[in-house]
């Protein structure tokens, strides 16, 4: 496990207390600074969520995230500046068990509407193996091995959606239509998403594909496909011998031809195993941000572009 990911509760406690007393001195935080005449000041966690609040707010609301493009979302650390802003926000978006500097600075925030899109749908326990047995998830969610990848499946991030919209529309009544309008236009289009990715993948050679970082549990179950991960959440960490060897024995049971890696993180660890099993590298994005190395600069392009991805690696037909 990757030992930036492993911060002490004390720590992020005691910069949530700094950051709620930075408020009084810093009412010019750097999510009050976005707010823009009358629109609602959203806070967003990371990109998924600013997805989200983007095109379901409109341009009624103005959309800050806590995460930068380029910053690994685990990691993030919030300064006492972001910590003190979100008392500041009008409505905060956040999905609990991704972001544990995230979840802690929420708990101690006084804004008025805040949502979890945890809640929003039903989280379930994926392995390493997506539905398998013997490795828990290691994210943090509600329950023992809860998996957040949640907007990986646009069934579940339609579902998603619709909560976030109805919660805009108690959260700003004065725009109720239009945010139905948009959370309308957007659950079709992920509905068209879905379509694309059953007709894409339908008739496979294989439904086995191996990624560094286990974040396509969701995706996988609702394709039928089996999602093999190198070493469950981190997606820099070394895999032993055992699930080498374990991934070479799969990858020629199973006619797999690619390790996926992300664009978020090094391509190391899918390299030693493509090296070691034989198979070709590729990405796959698990969509925690948008950068110039993205094949899109949506949420809708880039799942578009991991479909082209899958279909080659799975021997669509």
């Amino acid at each position: 496990m990757n030992k930036r990911r492993l911060i002490p509760t004390a720590a992020v406690a005691g910069a949530v207390v700094l950051g709620l007393t930075a408020l009084s001195a810093c009412s010019a935080s750097d999510v009050a600074d976005r707010k823009s005449g009358d629109r609602l000041n959203v806070v967003a966690s990371f990109y998924p969520m600013q997805f989200l609040a983007e095109r379901i707010g409109g341009s009624h609301v103005s959309v800050s995230t806590l995460t930068k493009p380029g910053t690994e979302p685990h990691d993030l650390e919030l300064s006492p500046r972001q910590i003190g802003g979100l008392s500041d926000a009008d409505f905060i978006l956040y999905l609990k068990g991704i972001q544990p500097a995230v979840d802690d600075a929420i708990k101690l925030s006084e804004s008025k509407h805040t949502v979890d899109a945890a809640q929003l749908t039903t989280l379930e326990a994926h392995g390493t193996e997506a539905g398998g047995e013997e490795h828990g998830h290691e994210h943090e969610g509600d329950g023992p091995g809860a998996d957040p990848h949640i907007w990986l499946d646009p069934v579940k991030y339609a579902e998603v959606a619709k909560g976030v919209g109805k919660s805009l529309e108690k959260a700003d009544p004065d725009h109720a239509t239009d945010y139905r309008k948009n959370t309308d236009a957007l659950v079709n289009e992920l509905g068209a998403l879905d379509t694309a990715y059953k007709e894409g993948l339908r008739n496979t050679t294989t439904r086995t594909f191996i990624t560094t970082h286990s974040a396509f549990g969701y995706l996988a179950e609702r394709y039928g496909l089996t999602q093999e991960g190198i070493a469950g959440i981190d997606p820099e960490a070394e895999p032993s011998p055992a699930r080498i060897s374990a991934l070479h024995s799969i990858a020629e049971k199973r006619k797999v031809t690619t390790v996926f890696f992300e664009t978020l993180a090094s391509d190391k660890t899918a390299k030693t195993v493509a090296r070691d099993t034989g198979l070709r590298t590729d990405v796959l994005d698990p969509l925690e941000g948008i950068t110039d190395k993205s094949k899109g600069d949506d949420y809708i392009e880039v799942m578009r572009s991991n479909l082209a991805a899958l279909q080659k690696a799975l021997g669509a037909k």
